[in-house]
């Protein structure tokens, strides 16, 4: 029992004699890891910064987002933010049916809505929905109609908007 005390005050001995290591600012302690930890501590750090980029990003498109929720203006034009970037030399045609996905998109994002929350309310399911809004199927009348309604305005201006819409970029 002697023999484990004197173990032990000389082991506390040598801790208190050890100087700590000068920590440089921005640089691990890489020489006393083990190969497998500095690959999980570049990983981890790799991480951090995908982490710190997606939030930037997802910031970025807050940001939009409320620019377009902030505009009170009663016309229904799109906003700089939701025009499509148009290289000038290639000429784009726009179709209608991505006028129309355009403001029925335009339309539920100021409202704050969900697809869900739409397609439950116009009896459309939320894929056919979704391919709607990004121009990608053509809707019916009646299936305009009552996307129309669940978004809480009429068709007439709804169709009014897509038709402002197709002036805004075609000319």
């Amino acid at each position: 029992m002697a023999m484990e005390t004197m173990t032990r005050v000389n082991e506390q001995m040598d801790v208190a004699a050890k100087k700590p290591m000068a920590v440089q600012p921005g640089v691990a302690r890489m020489r006393e890891l083990t190969p497998a930890q500095r690959r999980a501590v570049m990983f981890a750090q790799q991480q951090v910064l995908k982490a710190q980029a997606a939030k930037k990003a997802k910031d970025q498109r807050q940001a939009v987002r409320e620019r377009m929720w902030d505009e009170d203006s009663p016309s229904c034009k799109p906003t700089a933010a939701a025009e499509p970037v148009v290289a000038e030399e290639e000429p784009r045609e726009f179709s209608l049916r991505g006028a129309i996905g355009h403001v029925l998109r335009e339309l539920r994002t100021r409202d704050r809505r969900t697809l869900r929350e739409v397609s439950e309310k116009a009896g459309v399911s939320l894929g056919y929905l979704s391919e709607v809004e990004r121009g990608q199927k053509e809707a019916s009348s009646e299936l305009l109609s009552s996307i129309a309604d669940a978004l809480g305005v009429s068709t007439s201006r709804m169709l009014r908007m897509v038709a402002d819409y197709l002036d805004s970029v075609e000319g």
